[in-house]
């Protein structure tokens, strides 16, 4: 009999990977033996093989497998670099589900912050990608400030070389990105007016991996102790959030400054190296990382964001996910009075695993932390304009986890839908009609706590009054302070410059109350906290004041919705 092909043992590979049988870890090395000595000839089947190993890394059977791995994906690079040398096609490995594997390459355009970011920790790695930059011409406004004569070509020639002035001007800067994040990072201007400047450029940048331990291949976090997966992996339809929430508290522990901002790294390059870029990683606050054991070798690192990053209103906290040392999604939230908006992610090479289990302990863990008990889901995330959504039917994996849908429409054919499942075998639900059901936020309130309270609400309605009745006053915004000021009898220009910050924000929401200077005194003094509190340390003593003020929780949930 013929040898097996490649693509034939990565098959089942990826068939076994998800098997915790008592022979599927045997049966899973004896394939790994026979892969370590195949050769792919197309990078689609190469970054399938990479992400079946990253997955048996994570959810790995024994230690053998642990073993065998990590030495496959410690010569990954090399493979890579064999597929090269043979003139295959590498594109495929720069598609966002599977970009980041060592020895290959990709290009994106970063934020100014992620840029500064990814230049200062890789400045070998990355360039201008000049040959992707399509538009260029976007650098004739603001390059001649900082290369003298290019008005020569800029003002009146067509097809300016930039990168040949650019060569030119960057003297001893280790490349041209290095040279033009500097002439930014110096320019007289605001870190606003800088970050405006630079994104406004769209610059491309290309970052060769090569075997650095940034890539997706290498990066591991230390596991105090490995879990070993003997088990069949925890499905969706085992899982249940109320009993999840009623679990006891995760257990928890703060992380040392050096370890925070070595974390903090690891994830704006996990995150960049995905094309996508979060506030909470690009401004996370590494005073207020904790770690907490989520069971099943799971790690969740939290954190918020320092007072010159925080939103006016709502609080944000950003979360990400280690199993067995290996990142498997992150998690963000924006959260008001006992809801959280809760924008969860794991990674694509991961979705086969616990991610329903994986999901409630996150839900556990923003309960403990911020005292939340609704959690609501936004549109996006389960397929407004978000085709990936669309494909995986998230819809239906936060359906079947209890979420409802908090619009009418959407709920009536949320009704019809689940209906149509429950009754016609093999039914499922078309594309055209998962995009309807994305119309609106999903939403889980905790058992025992009031349904609906949150259906009709949004902070971004509550927001638009506040700016529209400023709008219908000469000097609105100063008036909404000095109400605010008086009513609750404080004089803000005393306070810190964060607490001044957090006063500014809150004023003209608070300045809708109308019969704010007639609340009790114990009622003032306790807004006064909560406006103290939103420029504390952390933003979770900001969420429990404002769930424990029913009047003022009363007055914005009338006034934005």
């Amino acid at each position: 009999m013929p040898p097996e092909s490649p693509e034939g043992l990565l098959a089942r590979l990826e068939e076994l990977k998800t098997c915790f049988g008592p022979a599927d870890g045997a049966r899973v090395e004896g394939l790994l033996d026979e892969l370590a000595q195949a050769r792919f000839e197309d990078a689609a089947s190469l970054g399938r093989f990479h992400e079946a190993l990253l997955f048996l890394r994570a959810h790995p059977h024994n230690p053998e497998i642990v073993r065998r791995t990590e030495q496959m994906l410690a010569w990954f690079g090399q493979r890579v670099g064999e597929l090269r040398a043979a003139g295959a096609d590498l594109t495929p490995l720069e598609e966002p589900e599977i970009s980041g594997i060592a020895g290959t390459a990709f290009s994106a355009i970063f934020s100014y912050p992620v840029a500064c970011h990814v230049a200062s920790r890789h400045p070998a790695a990355v360039e201008i990608d000049w040959e992707s930059y399509e538009d260029a011409d976007r650098l004739g406004p603001s390059l001649p400030r900082w290369v003298p004569l290019l008005e020569e070509d800029a003002l009146v020639e067509a097809n300016v070389p930039y990168r040949a002035w650019v060569g030119a001007a960057r003297g001893r800067a280790r490349s041209d990105l290095v040279w033009l994040l500097g002439r930014v990072l110096l320019s007289p201007l605001s870190f606003a007016e800088k970050v405006d400047r630079y994104d406004s450029l769209r610059v491309p940048i290309r970052w060769e991996l090569g075997e650095a331990r940034a890539t997706r291949t290498h990066t591991r976090l230390r596991a105090r102790k490995i879990v070993y997966q003997q088990t069949p992996l925890i499905r969706r339809s085992e899982v249940s959030l109320a009993s999840e929430l009623a679990s006891p508290p995760l257990p928890l522990r703060s992380v040392s400054r050096r370890q925070a901002e070595a974390l903090l790294d690891l994830v704006r390059d996990t995150s960049a190296l995905r094309y996508r870029e979060l506030w909470g990683f690009t401004h996370g606050d590494p005073a207020s990382i904790l770690k907490a054991q989520a069971g099943r070798g799971v790690e969740i690192f939290f954190w918020g964001v320092p007072p010159p990053w925080r939103l006016p209103l709502r609080a944000y906290h950003a979360g990400f996910m280690v199993k067995n040392g290996v990142p498997v999604g992150y998690v963000e939230t924006l959260s008001l009075f006992e809801r959280s908006e809760v924008g969860y992610n794991v990674y694509y090479t991961f979705r086969e695993g616990e991610s329903a289990w994986l999901y409630g302990r996150v839900l556990r863990l923003l309960n403990q932390l911020l005292g939340v008990t609704c959690f609501s889901v936004d549109p996006y995330q389960i397929g407004h304009h978000n085709e990936e959504a669309i494909e995986a039917g998230a819809f239906w994996f936060y359906r079947k986890l209890g979420f409802r849908p908090m619009r009418p429409e959407p709920a009536r054919r949320a009704e019809a839908e689940t209906k149509k499942v429950q009754t016609r075998p093999g039914y499922r639900t078309p594309a055209r009609i998962l995009r309807r059901l994305a119309e609106g936020s999903m939403i889980l309130e905790a058992p025992g706590v009031p349904v609906g309270a949150f259906d009709r609400f949004e902070t971004r309605q509550l927001a638009q009054v506040a700016v529209r009745r400023m709008a219908e006053r000469a000097d609105g915004e100063a008036e909404a302070m000095r109400e605010v000021a008086a009513a609750l009898e404080v004089r803000p220009h005393h306070w810190s410059r964060n607490q001044q910050g957090a006063f500014w924000n809150l004023a003209p929401a608070l300045a809708l109350i109308p019969d704010l200077a007639r609340w009790s005194e114990a009622e003032k003094r306790a807004v006064v906290r909560i406006i103290r509190a939103k420029a504390g340390p952390d933003e979770a003593p900001y969420l429990r004041l404002l769930q424990n003020h029913g009047r003022l929780r009363a007055a914005w949930l009338v006034l934005g919705s």
